[in-house]
């Protein structure tokens, strides 16, 4: 199987490796609009060739669009309109506004809209690593408006990364995802601009660092230009998380103000049944 990945940086980077490594694809052609990630990714043979997007298209069997959100909505009405049979996934971490896109388009069946539950704070071909996908879960979002052979084969790639398959509407998808990952990004972008006005001394924050700090703003390293338009699509729901977390923090900090230690050890073992759904 010929396979186009467009964008070959840390998802489809990643995809390209392991697609390779099991044997899934037999070529891949890689699609990038930054010239030096094209050269890095042959470099690190991550791909076989690369090539325009159209050229690309057409010579493959299965087309993987793992580029920014916004970027996708856009280069998949391109990709429809130059399909013959060829099956489009994409792995982006929105799901209502590009199926709404794909609606309309006659070659809607074609498209099956997934998200591998999976990233890293870094990004480029670089970042792209071996057995990313391993023991992970992907959401495969509106199957039903896609072709049944469609939906099979992305499937049966994505158990063959190792993964298990979660199935969900556009919608839930991303209330859940506002939840479970977009507001984690927001907490650490926040997290370590707060830390970066407040502390001044580089030098502190550098040798005294440890492993909660380091974990809790890992995310804030995060680039900019695929999580801006996940905040822009996933606005409304976000905005409703946002309010809570911001709810919560003023507990935490009112019990501090009023010297409620008792209340606040309340607040600290109710976090703690997290650990009951998260080992």
């Amino acid at each position: 199987m010929t396979i186009t990945v467009i964008g070959i940086g840390l998802i489809g980077g990643s995809m390209a490796i392991a697609l390779k490594e099991k044997g899934i694809a037999q070529k891949i052609i890689g699609v990038d609009n930054n010239v030096a990630h094209q050269q890095k990714a042959l470099e690190l043979n991550i791909v076989d060739e690369v090539a325009e997007l159209k050229e690309a298209v057409k010579a493959s069997d299965l087309v993987i669009l793992a580029i920014p959100v916004d970027a996708s909505e856009k280069v998949l009405p391109i990709i429809l309109d130059t399909i013959d049979q060829q099956v489009v996934m994409d792995a982006g971490s929105t799901k209502e506004r590009i199926i709404e896109e794909a609606k309309k388009h006659p070659k809607r069946k074609q498209f099956v809209a997934t998200h591998p539950m999976w990233g890293t704070e870094y990004s480029g071909p670089e970042a792209a690593i071996k057995n990313a996908f391993v023991n992970k879960a992907v959401v495969i979002c509106n199957k039903e408006e896609s072709d049944e052979k469609a939906v099979e084969l992305v499937v049966a790639i994505y158990k063959k990364l190792g993964m298990h398959i979660v199935y969900m509407d556009a919608k839930a998808h991303d209330l859940h995802a506002a939840y479970i990952s977009h507001v984690s990004h927001i907490t650490s972008f926040a997290l370590a601009n707060t830390v970066l006005e407040k502390e001044k001394e580089e030098d502190a924050i550098f040798e005294l660092a440890s492993g909660g700090f380091e974990s809790t703003v890992r995310l804030a390293k995060s680039n900019p230009a695929m999580w801006v338009p996940i905040f822009m699509q996933n606005r409304e729901n976000i905005l409703d998380v946002l309010n809570e977390h911001i709810s919560q923090l003023r507990k935490f900090k009112s019990c501090l103000e009023k010297e409620n230690y008792e209340y606040l050890q309340e607040l600290i073992e109710n976090a703690n049944n997290i650990k009951r759904i998260i080992k």
